[in-house]
């Protein structure tokens, strides 16, 4: 039987004069695909500010429409978030669904998630953005009906009821995600009691965190060329010969420019390992040319979450990938961030070149800390 061909998108970024535009769409072209979707065009344009009912303007939304019929595309993708009034005005003018990068990252979340916190996680980031979206699309949530006073009362409308039934699913998933978070929490005073060290792996998403996780304490953790590859945080022990003991060693989440702020708040429980964390391991693509943007990304998601007081390891990676007149001739050396220096080795996690490097200097920061674990923002990485 022929393999059936990917839903066709066309992609549209609008610069609005922001730093750090993607002229060529290419991250949210990554995410269509991560998606399961094939961008078959990419159109851009510069506004002052957002049209207030097409966000783009109807001549520009004339062209997407000729642009979409020509290609066959079948939805539309927008690399800046939507109102829920634009998003409805674009599809009645486009006679096309369209989304936004928001949705796109929460779609994407909801194919990875595989444990039970992560797809609670991403239940409530997506319950959080439907909730704003009330119009009629939500059918699926008959389903979670039941019980006394469901049905409302006479007058009440199809949209209250939507809008009831949502803050009720908003509802039961928090108090779900509460009651891992407390499991969580448990975990972490056992360790703590241990006086283990913990160590976290942060990163834009696709920078190679799994892999490197892999080959340093030989797990299986999935890993593969493609954003968001990993959702769910997976913890293992790393004996570090330097030091003479094993430490925590866990994988978090990618982060990624304009992260969803429903899912910032809905991932808390699994990014709370970075914020408990002794050390962070800020593993850095360095092969790609706007690494210093990606490094910008991370350590706004981190000062979001409480986590940008924890010293940082930066660990550039894919050295493997650059040419090799442009690879580092020094294994590791400093990096400023934020007016500190900061150490950096350099490694390649897919070769293996490098690890060994690394693993002595974290066998040196851990050999530092005293028996009696001192507060993580006493560690120095200069």
């Amino acid at each position: 039987m022929k393999p059936q061909s990917a839903p066709s998108v066309i992609l549209v970024g609008v610069d609005l004069g922001l730093p750090h535009f993607d002229a060529e769409l290419e991250e949210l072209g990554l995410l269509a695909q991560t998606a399961g979707l094939q961008p078959v065009a990419r159109i851009t344009c510069k506004r002052k500010a957002p049209d207030a009912a097409l966000f783009v303007g109807s001549g520009k939304a004339d062209e997407i429409r000729s642009l979409a019929q020509m290609h066959g595309a079948v939805e539309v993708l927008f690399d800046q978030a939507l109102s829920p009034a634009q998003q409805r005005n674009l599809e009645r003018y486009l006679e096309l669904p369209v989304n936004d990068r928001t949705l796109l990252i929460l779609e994407i979340f909801a194919q990875r998630a595989r444990s039970h916190e992560g797809k609670l996680q991403v239940e409530l980031a997506k319950l959080q953005y439907l909730s704003t979206r009330l119009v009629r699309r939500w059918s699926h949530l008959e389903r979670q009906r039941g019980g006394i006073g469901t049905r409302g009362g006479p007058g009440e409308t199809q949209i209250e009821l939507d809008r009831r039934m949502i803050g009720d699913a908003i509802k039961r998933t928090k108090e779900r995600l509460q009651k891992v978070k407390r499991q969580r929490n448990t975990q972490r005073r056992q360790r703590e009691r241990r006086e283990a060290f913990t160590i976290s792996l942060v990163g834009y998403t696709n920078a190679g965190k799994s892999t490197l996780f892999n080959a340093l304490v030989k797990a299986r953790a999935y890993a593969a060329d493609q954003l968001f590859a990993t959702l769910d945080t997976t913890t293992r022990q790393l004996y570090l010969s330097e030091a003479q003991r094993s430490v925590s060693l866990s994988d978090t989440v990618g982060f990624i420019r304009d992260l969803p702020h429903g899912l910032v708040d809905a991932f808390q429980a699994t990014l709370q390992e970075a914020v408990d964390a002794d050390l962070l391991l800020h593993v850095v693509d360095g092969s790609n040319p706007a690494y210093p943007e990606q490094i910008e990304q991370v350590q706004r998601v981190l000062a979001e979450i409480g986590a940008d007081h924890i010293p940082q390891l930066l660990v550039f990676n894919k050295m493997d990938a650059l040419d090799e007149s442009l690879r580092p001739t020094a294994e590791s050396d400093s990096y400023e961030l934020a007016g500190r220096e900061h150490r950096r080795v350099f490694v390649s996690a897919l070769t293996g070149s490098g690890l060994g490097v690394l693993r002595s200097v974290l066998g040196e920061i851990v050999a530092k800390e005293s028996d009696q674990m001192s507060p993580a923002s006493t560690v120095e990485l200069t």
